[in-house]
C-alpha cells in the first residue's frame, strides 16, 4: 500500500483505486454522483497512425459531453463511417481515416467540428 503526500489511501488491494477527492474507493465515490464532463468544448478531428503498428485512426476530441452521451455519439459516428472503434478517456477513435465524413457528421448532428493535425 502507497500513501500519498497528504495522507490519504492511493490503491490498496482490497478496493483498487481511492478517490482523491472523497478518500472512498472509485467504485463507491460519494463525489462522483455527478458525471464529469471531459473537453473543453472545441471539437477537434485529426488522423493518427503513430503508435499503431501502421494503421490509422481517426480521433475526435474535445466534446463537452458526460460519458454515455459520449458512447452515443460515439456508436453514431461508427455506424456513419461503416467502420469500429471505441471511446478512451474522452476520446473517440474511429478506425481508418475518415476525417472528412467525421467532420460531416457532426456538423449535421450540431456540433462545430475543427481539423487539427494537418
Amino acid at each position: 500500500m502507497k500513501r500519498s503526500a497528504s495522507g490519504g489511501l492511493v490503491y490498496s488491494t482490497e478496493s483498487g483505486r481511492m478517490c482523491p477527492e472523497c478518500r472512498q474507493p472509485v467504485a463507491a465515490c460519494a463525489c462522483s454522483a455527478t458525471p464529469r464532463i471531459v473537453g473543453d468544448g472545441v471539437v477537434r478531428v485529426s488522423r493518427q497512425s503513430k503508435g499503431r503498428g501502421g494503421k490509422t485512426v481517426t480521433l475526435v476530441k474535445g466534446v463537452a459531453l458526460d460519458p454515455v452521451a459520449l458512447a452515443l455519439l460515439g456508436k453514431q459516428l461508427r455506424t456513419a463511417c461503416g467502420s469500429g472503434g471505441t471511446v478512451k478517456d474522452g476520446v473517440i477513435e474511429i478506425q481508418g481515416d475518415h476525417c472528412d465524413l467525421v467532420t460531416d457528421t457532426l456538423t449535421k448532428l450540431g456540433h462545430a467540428p475543427k481539423r487539427a493535425g494537418g
